[in-house]
């Protein structure tokens, strides 16, 4: 991309920045890959700014900036007006003031919640200090202890309610914002369709819910393992060793979304389609705003026969997937299996030219 830039003249002119949304904890706090919990190895990543011509020389800033002031940066360098209600400050104001003070950094964690049926984690970064609002909470001085090894929560209670009330000031500032779900709302007409499957009580929202109820993500880390660990084994082909890996955590937690999708998704890549449609039935219920889940269990109701079930299933999947073919041509194929010709013709037709 840059020889490119740099061919075709734009790259002296040209605002480049090279970030990361997650870091990888590696077996820190137990955690093997990433999602659940906000310590540095997840949530402290690379920031690169590359400035255009004419901006002031390069130079470390070692203040702590936020994610959420990317947006604003570059508003600034092309010289757009930034909207008042956006979060975050402008990164060009920092440099100049020789770096400041650090930003108090927000962070926040749906999947325990989303994917486990747990408690929401939040944290909040304010000067030498890791706050982590949880059913047990956290409190690191991670200038003595950077790797967040000593929780301070019961040694430092007036630090912790000054972190937490911190937090809370920042939920309330922006509330309705931190718990909206992470994925589109079922609309009414979703709604009515899975209602007319007998799929009963489900919220319009998946809500990520309340943070600090429930489950602590920390006494469950190794189940997060085990079902993570399955998910890339499925993606990878190994659907055997995902479906002998889930059997046992779904027995144990039932109510764990990703474990339920994973291993209806693994049962129907082996063609057990019957019983991967147990799971994925079991996964709707749980997030049925689940695009993927919709096109799992409408792939497998295809190979069982039931069509009518299928398309129900399809048609949500294609409308929240709108460019991923294979949901256009199985929900197709779902009309064709019930005589719908023309619905399966205009179905088709939505479906990308590489994939008809």
């Amino acid at each position: 991309m840059l020889a490119a830039l740099r061919q075709q003249k734009f790259y002296a002119n040209t605002a480049i920045v090279v970030v990361a949304d997650h870091g990888e904890s590696l077996g820190a706090h137990g955690e093997e890959t990433h999602g659940v919990f906000l310590y540095d190895e997840t949530i402290h990543v690379p920031l690169l700014v590359k400035l255009p011509e004419g901006q002031p020389a390069a130079k470390r800033v070692a203040a702590r900036v936020r994610l959420v002031d990317v947006a604003p940066t570059l508003l600034e360098i092309a010289g757009v007006p930034v909207p008042s209600q956006m979060q975050g400050q402008s990164l060009l104001r920092v440099a100049k003031a020789g770096g400041g003070g650090d930003q108090p950094a927000f962070s926040r964690s749906d999947l325990p919640q989303r994917g486990f049926g747990w408690s929401v984690l939040e944290s909040w970064r304010a000067s030498k200090y890791l706050y982590i609002r949880a059913p047990k909470p956290e409190l690191y001085d991670l200038t003595a202890d950077p790797g967040a090894t000593r929780n301070l929560a019961q040694s430092s209670k007036a630090t912790l309610d000054t972190m937490a009330a911190q937090l809370e000031s920042f939920d309330r500032r922006f509330s309705g914002e931190a718990g909206k779900p992470s994925g589109p709302e079922l609309s009414s007409t979703e709604m009515q369709k899975l209602a007319s499957l007998g799929y009963v009580g489900l919220q319009k929202s998946a809500s990520a819910g309340a943070a600090a109820t429930g489950t602590d993500p920390k006494d469950k880390i190794a189940t997060a393992n085990r079902v993570i660990e399955a998910a890339l084994m499925s993606t990878q082909g190994k659907a055997d060793r995902a479906v002998s890996a889930l059997q046992p955590v779904v027995s144990s937690e039932p109510g764990s979304y990703l474990a339920q999708y994973t291993l209806g998704s693994a049962l129907a890549q082996k063609g057990q389609h019957a019983e991967a449609v147990k799971c994925l039935h079991k996964a709707v219920e749980l997030q049925p705003d689940s695009a993927w889940a919709h096109y799992w269990i409408g792939s497998s109701l295809l190979k069982t026969g039931d069509f009518k079930t299928a398309a129900v299933h399809l048609e949500i999947a294609a409308g929240r997937l709108p460019a991923f073919g294979d949901a256009h041509l199985k929900l197709a194929e779902a009309y064709e299996k019930q005589g719908r010709a023309a619905d399966a013709k205009k179905e088709r037709g939505k479906a990308p030219e590489t994939v008809r």
